[in-house]
């Protein structure tokens, strides 16, 4: 079995991504984050680290500065540091939320359920009008169903799709986990097996993590959801997907190699 490796907020597609999170506000962060998008992190980060060392800390800019600063960081050691320090020290402003969200994408990523659940829990509880509630509803409800907590997942999957609007490309992505809760008529849909095969589209395979960053980036400013797989020789792979069906993988597939150029091609994602 493939091993995930975690990397930052933009190495696991989370940087800015596009319906996720408000857009920066104030335009030297908006700014940064461009950069950054650009694969330019290292000026990124220095802008934003001068931003902060400017301002004070009652300044209404920077509760962002420090989100965004978060965003950006190179270990995930420091975006949790900087995002609990939204959280907490700026809890009513309009960024706390934002920083939750992130955090629960976060520890999502890193295999850590009970931190995952948590976090979004706290969201519910604090935000509960939050329109990020949705995004962050869906790694809640994929941790619930590794910690063997159907009720809970499904409700949080009720949730994301409950709020997925028109972004048909998350709307796919909680459907596949949908079929495992309880359908319409009031029975209990049994969940699909452990080994159930989904599919998947590769899209890169490098040995270095510069390359992954820019392309997750990328993917996430495009709409889709990837991931990073690590393979026993040593190889990042960049996945989008799941997706339930061979069918489904190739319609995605066809769009990114009009998209992307390349030769992506479809694997199987247990």
């Amino acid at each position: 079995m493939t091993a995930r490796r975690v990397l930052t907020l933009a190495a696991v597609g989370l940087l800015a991504g596009a319906g996720v999170a408000r857009p920066q506000t104030d335009l030297r962060l908006r700014e940064a984050v461009q950069l950054a998008q650009g694969g330019q992190l290292d000026s990124a980060r220095a802008l934003v680290d001068g931003l902060l060392s400017a301002l004070l800390p009652t300044d209404s800019v920077y509760p962002e500065a420090l989100y965004t600063a978060g965003l950006l960081a190179s270990d995930a050691a420091t975006v949790q540091r900087l995002l609990q320090r939204v959280i907490v020290e700026y809890e009513r402003s309009p960024w706390a939320d934002d920083a939750l969200l992130r955090l629960a994408q976060l520890y999502f990523a890193q295999n850590d359920p009970a931190a995952t659940v948590r976090t979004v829990d706290r969201m519910r509880r604090d935000f509960p009008d939050s329109p990020l509630l949705a995004q962050a509803a869906f790694p809640a409800a994929r941790a619930y169903f590794e910690l063997r907590d159907e009720p809970r997942g499904c409700e949080m999957i009720a949730l994301a799709l409950d709020g997925a609007g028109d972004n048909v490309e998350f709307r796919n992505q909680v459907s596949f986990y949908a079929a495992r809760c309880t359908s319409g008529g009031g029975g209990e849909t049994p969940a699909p097996p452990a080994t159930a095969t989904r599919y998947g589209v590769q899209v890169l395979a490098v040995r270095t993590t510069a390359q992954v960053d820019a392309m997750l980036t990328r993917l996430s400013e495009m709409g889709y959801t990837a991931r990073v797989v690590r393979d026993a020789s040593g190889f990042f792979k960049v996945w989008v997907g799941p997706y339930p069906t061979r069918d489904a993988a190739q319609r995605v597939q066809q769009r990114l190699r009009a998209q992307l150029g390349g030769q992506p091609f479809i694997v199987e994602d247990r």
